[in-house]
């Protein structure tokens, strides 16, 4: 196999060839058709997450076959095309796997940060952790899904049932969950970064009722608003724009920290909460209703071998919509 590899912090990846890995017990071997590029992978080569430990290959919006399936293995077969997620193994023994909160999990293993990801040819992945995906749509059409889609998913889900919704970041989970926000029959505002016209257009034709730059305020108060920018400066915009009872949902795995701001901006029962990981039900309820909701990303296609260029190209702003890798 081949994977490109995160020797050290900040570096470049490396591509390297491996043995071909061998599933253990529960365990399924996947031939990578596709891999997303999240922004979590540029925190991950940015050293901006905890506890990363070198080597590692980053990648967790993985669409691929089974093609070798370990011991014990009732739910999947060589040839199935599964996604696998960020979430890559939980212990269902803390209290919050017992109470239904495995994103919380105390000891929890994450696709391409904790464990091996998706910027390569094969990957081992937990069959409990592997999602069924079926025949339709491109393997390059459906990465995003597994991560912009399915953090997209929870957000909104946490939002809770905002009429007028406002998207700050509209990047590969903005452009996701506008569709979904729309079939809805809510009122999509997009707020993107100042000059952003290709981004302010696409979400235009996603549906959006209005486009702009993250400096602007709506022309009424929204309901709720999610952000998707890891920029800690937007809390308090997305406060200032949001409605008294408004909720404002922090949908990133990293942000920059969030300055300070008057008490006004949070008083009348405004709402600050933070999204984190996945459950598994979230996979399956999302990829049940994308379809419904009629989703199409918009995607990138790119050579694995190009991920340095591709991740530079994200930190810059230059992607529009998602990229992703193929082996």
């Amino acid at each position: 196999m081949r994977a490109m590899v995160l020797p050290a912090p900040r570096a470049r990846l490396q591509m390297e060839e491996r043995p071909d890995p061998i599933p253990g017990e529960g365990q399924l071997r996947v031939k990578i058709g596709a891999c997303g590029v999240c922004r979590t992978d540029l925190h991950l080569v940015d050293a901006e997450l905890p506890d990363i430990r070198y080597p590692i290959v980053p990648g967790h919006e993985i669409v691929g076959r089974v093609d070798l399936v370990g011991p014990n293995v009732a739910t999947h077969a060589p040839g199935d095309r599964v996604g696998i997620p960020w979430l890559g193994f939980t212990c269902g023994k803390c209290r919050f796997c017992r109470e239904g909160m495995e994103n919380l999990c105390d000891a929890p293993l994450f696709t391409g940060y904790t464990r091996d990801g998706g910027y390569a040819t094969h990957i081992i992945a937990d069959a409990r952790y592997a999602f069924p995906l079926g025949e339709a749509g491109s393997d390059v059409e459906i990465a995003p899904l597994l991560c912009a889609g399915l953090i997209g998913w929870r957000s909104l889900v946490l939002a809770g049932p905002a009429d007028r919704l406002g998207l700050y970041g509209f990047g590969a989970a903005g452009h996701i969950i506008a569709q979904v926000a729309v079939w809805q029959g809510r009122s999509v505002h997009a707020f993107t970064r100042r000059g952003d016209a290709a981004a302010q257009d696409l979400a235009r034709r996603l549906g959006a009722v209005w486009a702009g730059s993250s400096d602007e305020a709506p022309d009424e108060p929204l309901d709720a608003a999610i952000i998707y920018a890891p920029a800690g400066e937007l809390v308090p915009a997305a406060l200032r724009a949001v409605r008294k009872g408004g909720r404002v949902v922090c949908a990133g795995i990293h942000m920059t920290d969030i300055p300070s701001f008057p008490y006004d901006l949070l008083w009348q029962e405004r709402q600050l909460v933070s999204v984190a990981n996945l459950t598994r039900q979230d996979g399956l309820d999302f990829l049940k209703v994308a379809p419904q909701a009629g989703v199409r990303t918009e995607t990138t296609a790119f050579p694995l071998d190009q991920a340095n260029e591709v991740l530079g190209m994200l930190r810059n702003g230059q992607i529009l919509g998602a990229a992703v890798l193929t082996p």
